[in-house]
């Protein structure tokens, strides 16, 4: 970033940069040098290795290419306010990335298993949603995924028949979303509207919603899995409580 920064202000096109990862011993970096001076380049290095960061700098004063350092200064400034040594240890920043590539991973997996789209995920979910429409599934979904946590969701309608393979999840890996029909039939109002649509539309109307919110449950008794009212409920309140169950079922 700081290599692109700093050719930016020499216009679009005026340098062309090339990243050469995974540098481990000196004849890499002899390789290095030498690319650079074919193209007259500047070598910009986020080096960690005292013994490499020597030989980078040894090797292209010999053949007069200048070298940025960028990791030296800090850890010199760090290692002063703090007192400590650094490790200098390569690598160290990917293990520190570990939990953000988990992140995507659960939002990549939430996306791919939205909705019931792929019932074959449900058996590879940490968490299932089941409920009826606009119980905040998908959203509560995303939530979940940043928080490393793979959710599915299955949408329950009384004319369609659910996937197989949700019978088959263990009943502590689902988690049931009710809502109270009153709150629903606003937010499915709402819905309608911003569809451009109008509000006695089926979808919207209390007998309707009544028929959907009593065969959830019903399906949710047959799954035998914990029940989350969401009736006030923000998605962070929400999505606390289902990491609960989720925790409770680890400890057990």
């Amino acid at each position: 970033m700081v290599a692109i920064a700093s050719a930016a202000q020499f216009g679009p096109n005026e340098f062309s940069i090339t990243r050469i990862p995974y540098i481990e011993t000196v004849e890499q970096i002899e390789d290095v040098v030498k690319q650079a001076v074919e193209n007259r380049g500047v070598i910009c290095h986020t080096l960690v290795s005292l013994q490499l960061r020597a030989a980078v700098l040894e090797v292209a004063k010999n053949y007069n290419i200048p070298t940025i350092d960028i990791l030296g200064p800090m850890l010199d400034a760090l290692q002063k306010v703090s007192g400590k040594t650094p490790q200098f240890k390569p690598g160290t920043i990917h293990q520190l990335d570990k939990s953000y590539f988990e992140r995507i991973e659960a939002v990549e997996f939430a996306v791919k298993y939205d909705d019931g789209k792929n019932p074959h995920g449900l058996l590879k979910a940490d968490v299932v949603l089941v409920g009826v429409s606009r119980t905040s599934k998908t959203p509560l979904s995303m939530y979940l995924a940043h928080k490393s946590i793979k959710a599915a969701n299955v949408p329950v309608v009384p004319e369609a028949p659910l996937p197989p393979e949700l019978f088959e999840v263990a009943p502590e890996k689902i988690v049931g979303l009710i809502i109270d029909p009153n709150k629903l039939i606003d937010i499915r109002g709402e819905r309608l509207k911003s569809m451009g649509l109008t509000s006695n539309a089926n979808y919207a109307t209390i007998e309707r919603i009544k028929e959907e919110v009593i065969y959830a449950k019903q399906i949710m008794q047959k799954l035998k899995c914990p029940i989350i009212d969401v009736s006030n409920k923000a998605i962070e309140e929400t999505a606390s409580k289902v990491m609960a169950i989720i925790s409770g079922r680890k400890q057990n």
